[in-house]
């Protein structure tokens, strides 16, 4: 596996990352309910002779502007080894969801920028870099939301390959799970996942980071 003994992963990113963890910081029982305590929990069963320190700094409906905020005290700060993020959910949904707002929104240059600012600031302290795309459990795929969140999965995909990054896209997770199951069963809001939608998150990152039972 990567991720050596003793080394932290730190995961950013919105409400689906911060699964209801505790503040200031989720560490142990305070990761959450979601992806990070399930990848935790196996980390901890399969490797408890590496001692990896797993640490939750996601907030609901944060986007990569809000990021940029507290990016010195909820990443720099805390000198992970690896770092996950996924954001864009709300920087594409408050498009949709509050139209009249457009102080919300994040459009494909900005999101991209302040993306990138990020990445220039922290990819040389780091031994691993994990990105994942937003995405729409929605099997329609014509659907505006659906669409626009794909085009800031592009985005993520560019900066990735740019900072030498794993690449996880969400969107082919879901759907390669939703020609099995009911997207309601991933994701009855279509965003915020279930279990089973934590799940197929957690694998998608233990795989990239080569976990091994």
């Amino acid at each position: 596996m990567k991720i050596q003994s003793g080394q932290t992963l730190l995961f950013i990113g919105d409400s689906i990352t911060d699964a209801g963890r505790k503040r200031p910081v989720g560490e142990g029982d305070g990761l959450g309910g979601g992806y990070p305590s399930q990848i935790n929990a196996l980390l901890t069963a399969t490797y408890p002779e590496r001692q990896i320190r797993v640490l939750n700094t996601g907030i609901s409906g944060n986007r990569v502007p809000d990021l940029a905020g507290r990016w010195q005290k909820d990443v720099m700060d805390l000198k992970p080894d690896w770092l996950s993020i996924m954001i864009g959910t709300n920087d594409v949904w408050r498009q949709f969801d509050r139209p009249n707002n457009p102080e919300l929104h994040v459009l494909p240059d900005q999101y991209e920028t302040i993306y990138r600012n990020l990445l220039r600031m922290t990819r040389p302290s780091l031994k691993g870099l994990i990105m994942l795309t937003p995405f729409l459990v929605e099997k329609n795929e014509s659907d505006a939301m659906r669409m626009r969140m794909i085009e800031y999965g592009k985005i993520v995909k560019k900066l990735s390959r740019e900072f030498k990054a794993s690449f996880i896209d969400t969107q082919k997770l879901y759907d390669d799970a939703m020609k099995y199951v009911e997207p309601k069963v991933l994701a009855g809001d279509r965003v915020h996942p279930s279990q089973i939608g934590h799940a197929v998150l957690a694998k998608g990152i233990l795989k990239a980071i080569d976990y091994r039972v």
